[in-house]
């Protein structure tokens, strides 16, 4: 079904880890750790300024893989896993891009599953690499039958 946009990534897009937004974060997941929210913590630290929690990558906007879509409903949240190379600065600009890395199908009791492997990545303005996070969504059968109509 989406074996044809496997190696297709979205055009880079610049995004800022912004002060106010890690703070609203850390607040949201319930982690206002200082090293997240306080300036004299962050200076402290062996970082020399504050950092953003490590799941805060979800809140990033990764563009779009040209002519792909899908639904805002129906999808299951598989599995998310995140590799980091350094902690993300508060202040700093990041580009990011998603990549679909691999489709399968698997036969389940309530018909054939579809298994999406996306990847996120994060990367200074020099193309290094900052982190990786790689999820995988389930498409139901009802999905994959309203996608094929």
């Amino acid at each position: 079904m989406f074996q044809s946009y496997i190696g297709k990534r979205s055009t880079p897009v610049n995004n800022t880890v912004e002060k106010g937004a890690v703070k609203k974060f850390a607040e949201a997941i319930g982690d206002p750790h200082p090293i997240y929210v306080e300036e004299d913590a962050g200076r402290r630290s062996r970082y020399g300024g504050n950092i953003a929690p490590p799941t805060f990558p979800r809140v990033f906007d990764y563009g779009t893989v040209k002519g792909f879509h899908l639904p805002n409903v129906g999808l299951i949240h598989g599995e998310q896993s995140f590799h980091f190379e350094r902690p993300l600065k508060v202040g700093e600009s990041i580009q990011c891009y998603t990549e679909i890395k691999d489709y399968y199908e698997r036969n389940s009791s309530s018909g054939t599953l579809g298994f999406l492997v996306i990847e996120d990545v994060g990367e200074e303005a020099g193309g290094e690499r900052i982190f990786s996070s790689q999820a995988i969504v389930i498409i139901t059968e009802a999905v994959r039958k309203r996608l094929n109509q």
